[in-house]
Parts: C-alpha cells; sequence; structure tokens
C-alpha cells in the first residue's frame, strides 16, 4: 500500500494548461469577430467602392491586389484564427475585383451587373471543400444578395433608370433616383421586395442554423438585405449619400 501512494499521488496532480482543451467560448467568440468583420465587408461595396470607382476605376481595380496578398498571406497561416481572417479576405477581394470591373467600366448595362459580379463563381465552388471554404462561403452569400438585388429591380421596372442615373449629370442623377426610388414605393412593387426580402430573410434563418460557415453565409446574406433597405432610405431623403452619383 505504501508504494502505490506515489503512483497515486501522481495521478491526482491537475493536467498542466497547455494540455487542458480550450473552452468553447473562445471558438465562439472568434467566429463572433467573423462574421462582425464580414458584416462590414458587405457594406464596403455601396458605400465606399462605388463612389471610389466612379472617381478612379483603375485605382479601385489595383487595389484588389493588396487585399488578395494580405488574404493569401494570412490564409497559408498555420494559426486557425488566421486561416479563416485571411480567406474572408480572399473572398472580399473577388468581390471587390468583379464590383471593380463592373462600376468601372460597365455601369451602364445593368444585364451585365450579375454576370461580371459572378466571375470568381467556379473558384468560390471549388474553394468551399479546401481551406479557403471561408472565401467561398462569402463571396456566395454576396453573390446571392447581389442576385436577389438584380431580380427585384428588374421585376419592379426599375432596372431602365439605372443606367440613365449613372450617366446623369448629379444633379439629373439625384432627380432620377429619387423617381425610381419613390416607384418602388407603389403597392404591387413594395409586395415584390416584401417577397424577396423574406426570401432572403428566411435562408439566413436558415443558414444561421448551420455550422459557424453556414453563420457566416447568413450574417452576410442579412447584411446585404439591410444594405439595401439603407440604400433605399438614401436613394429618396438623401441620393448624393447612396454611392451612386
Amino acid at each position: 500500500m505504501l508504494g502505490a501512494q506515489p503512483t497515486l499521488l501522481r495521478e491526482s496532480r491537475p493536467a498542466p494548461l497547455s494540455l487542458v482543451a480550450q473552452p468553447a467560448p473562445l471558438k465562439a467568440s472568434s467566429d463572433a469577430a467573423l462574421q462582425r468583420l464580414a458584416a462590414l465587408l458587405v457594406t464596403l461595396p455601396v458605400f465606399v467602392q462605388a463612389p471610389l470607382v466612379h472617381a478612379h476605376p483603375l485605382l479601385a481595380t489595383l487595389l484588389t491586389v493588396p487585399l488578395l496578398a494580405a488574404g493569401v498571406v494570412l490564409g497559408l497561416s498555420q494559426v486557425s484564427d488566421r486561416a479563416r481572417l485571411g480567406a474572408l479576405l480572399v473572398g472580399f477581394a473577388g468581390s471587390w475585383l468583379c464590383g471593380s470591373l463592373f462600376w468601372g467600366w460597365c455601369r451602364l448595362h445593368p444585364l451585365w451587373h450579375l454576370p461580371i459580379e459572378a466571375l470568381a463563381l467556379p473558384l468560390a465552388l471549388g474553394g468551399l471543400r479546401s481551406r479557403w471554404r471561408w472565401a467561398g462561403a462569402f463571396y456566395l452569400a454576396s453573390l446571392v444578395g447581389t442576385a436577389a438585388t438584380d431580380g427585384a429591380m428588374a421585376l419592379t421596372g426599375v432596372m431602365p433608370l439605372w443606367p440613365q442615373v449613372v450617366a446623369a449629370a448629379p444633379e439629373a442623377a439625384m432627380q432620377l433616383l429619387q423617381q425610381a426610388a419613390s416607384q418602388l414605393l407603389s403597392p404591387f412593387n413594395l409586395s415584390l421586395i416584401g417577397t424577396f426580402a423574406a426570401c432572403l430573410g428566411a435562408l439566413g434563418v436558415w443558414l444561421w442554423q448551420q455550422q459557424s460557415l453556414g453563420k457566416l453565409a447568413a450574417i452576410t446574406v442579412l447584411t446585404t438585405l439591410g444594405v439595401d433597405g439603407i440604400f433605399l432610405v438614401l436613394a429618396l431623403g438623401a441620393p448624393g449619400w447612396s454611392g451612386l452619383i
């Protein structure tokens, strides 16, 4: 019995801190930070990229390079949080590049919007099965939001006003943008917008119930819905702040 005591004492010692499993709240906190960043990144194309591209299209397009470089460097890190942050930046860089190409040189052709925004679609789909799945999830969720917005604009009949707004002088563009926004307030158009919003909201709720990657996509989709609402309000009350003029 006396000889067994040292063994019992050794077995009762607490495990070193380095061997203790990290608590789940740490990972949850990291996921929440990335989700907040994704929500912020969704707002940049409307309120930062659009006016920048309007004034300096080449500069806006070239900004893709540092965004992508930073994303790749971080994405190749062995630290999980850094790798996911890098992947998120890579997905945003893809959206930024496609948006810069359209708004810089093709903005007078609204039917080209979605095809150009979808240029990185094959890469995003392939990335879902690799270490770049966060990039693919962000890009695809952003693309879904863009498709819903374009679809709503087409069905409500305001799509033809798009090239007129972006080609007109500032004062005329403000009037046209307000006209388009007012057209959306008809009962029929409001019902269409409500249907699209409900579908995006339902998709966001469903994605939120999935794993952490699904939550990232949910935040991206739901933020897109919120940004569209803010854009409509600005188009009605302060068109100069909408990013299109």
